[in-house]
């Protein structure tokens, strides 16, 4: 497997990063089964691991520090923060006094004196970035955290962000963790060029586009995509748009064939083909699913193959709108006239 630089940081980190948020309840119930699954991935060259202290209320990092017993050091070891972890108020988003607690939370969990990279969930709206950014500083400055990131910021999110850390000679961040997919491929047009132009690293989430270019869901097929822990108008199939995805999917099925390679591995090979991608992330919960994803990696596509993608799904469109689950929400149409 080729290794990439992470940003600017020096680090090299495999293509495909270990997304854990199936491991525990949320998906794979069963303990050993999802260390056999880390491991395996692990084995087949993947020294890139993806957590939250929310999925699965903290197992998935329990799981994830478990498995990496005696092979720590050989992983850049990922997580995040924000996301409510319980009812009380302060349990949750990017102020200094949630931040020192959930980090402690996040070590115990994983097992381990430091994580890698500390990233932000998501961005908040009431929250200043330099509160955020202070913080993060002090966790680099006690070697708890070896680099900081975020995660789902819009292009202005972002460059407030390195502006804030430039002159207030803070940490910044070096990461940005987007969704992106065949299907969803908004951040082309800003999000991508912006964080290039400020040298960081990108690990991408939900490259399979939430199940839709897995091969899971296809137009005579006898279910229809539910999830929920994602909004439903994303999977209503009355929609036009979401009837224009299962279109688009039976045209990449069918290119995928043409090619050799299945249809999963045309999605993942599709974006870690972008220049400004490092990493992808794959979320499997079984180790049929890792065994079909890894084989990805050594998946090129042609200039050809890019064309024809860009014929069905234009650069910088994403086809359903309600897919893009990033951005700043005073952004939104709804938003732009009124407060």
């Amino acid at each position: 497997m080729d290794y990439r630089t992470l940003g600017r940081t020096g680090v090299s980190v495999s293509p495909l990063c270990l997304g854990t948020m199936m491991f525990g309840p949320w998906g794979n119930a069963d303990e050993q089964d999802s260390i056999r699954v880390i491991h395996h991935a692990l084995d087949a060259g993947v020294n890139f691991v993806d957590t939250a202290d929310v999925y699965s209320g903290g197992e998935s990092e329990r799981i994830t520090g478990k498995a990496l017993q005696g092979r720590r050091d050989d992983v850049v070891l990922a997580t995040k923060f924000f996301m409510p972890m319980s009812d009380e108020p302060n349990h949750r988003g990017g102020s200094r006094k949630w931040i020192m607690r959930s980090v402690e939370d996040s070590l115990q969990r994983l097992q381990t004196d430091y994580i890698d990279l500390y990233q932000v969930h998501r961005p908040s709206p009431d929250t200043d970035v330099e509160e955020t950014l202070g913080a993060l500083s002090d966790l680099v400055r006690q070697g708890k955290v070896r680099y900081i990131g975020s995660s789902s910021y819009a292009a202005s999110q972002i460059v407030e962000a390195q502006w804030t850390a430039r002159e207030r000679n803070l940490q910044r961040f070096v990461t940005e963790q987007p969704p992106y997919s065949i299907l969803v491929r908004g951040i082309e047009a800003d999000v991508l060029p912006t964080a290039q132009r400020h040298g960081m690293g990108i690990l991408t989430y939900s490259p399979l586009g939430g199940g839709w270019l897995s091969g899971r869901w296809r137009k005579d097929s006898a279910s229809s995509p539910t999830s929920s822990a994602r909004p439903a108008a994303r999977f209503d199939m009355t929609s036009p748009a979401n009837q224009q995805k299962l279109d688009v999917v039976e045209e990449l099925a069918l290119l995928a064939e043409e090619n050799g390679i299945t249809l999963i591995q045309l999605a993942l090979a599709f974006v870690i083909r972008h220049p400004a991608v490092t990493s992808a992330i794959i979320g499997p919960r079984t180790m049929d699913q890792l065994t079909s994803q890894l084989a990805a990696a050594d998946v090129v596509l042609t200039d050809a193959v890019l064309d024809r993608i860009d014929e069905l799904v234009a650069p910088g469109v994403t086809i359903n709108p309600d897919d893009n689950s990033y951005g700043a929400t005073e952004l939104t149409p709804a938003a732009r006239r009124r407060a």
